[in-house]
């Protein structure tokens, strides 16, 4: 015998408000955002220095491995808190995690 229970017909139609709605998932475009905002911000340093730039991080290199994890964390924050917005969640992205590379450059290099 099989275990059926009946659905009431309010419940089956689909334009009830009581039924659940999947949320799209924005997780995937903010990791990508944010992995790519943090290489991007990785390179700022060697255009506006030079090759110089690679003595600096041959030390301090664990630092700024560190700041990755970290930005694809923010790029998925900001996603969700901007419901998918593709535009706004780059530009955000990429200008937090621009921000918090340079402060750990100008802390490690002012130390």
């Amino acid at each position: 015998m099989q275990n059926i229970s009946p659905i009431p017909l309010e419940q089956s139609r689909p334009d009830n408000p009581a039924r659940e709605k999947e949320e799209p998932s924005y997780s995937f475009l903010g990791g990508v955002a944010g992995f790519f905002c943090y290489w991007l911000a990785f390179s700022i340093p060697f255009l506006i220095y030079g090759s110089n730039t690679l003595f600096f991080l041959l030390y301090t290199w664990p630092f700024f491995l560190a700041l990755m994890p970290v930005s694809v964390v923010i790029g998925i924050t900001l996603s969700m808190l901007m419901r998918g917005n593709i535009w706004l969640t780059l530009l955000t992205t990429a200008l937090v995690v621009i921000c918090l590379f340079w402060m750990v450059f100008s802390f490690l290099t002012g130390w």
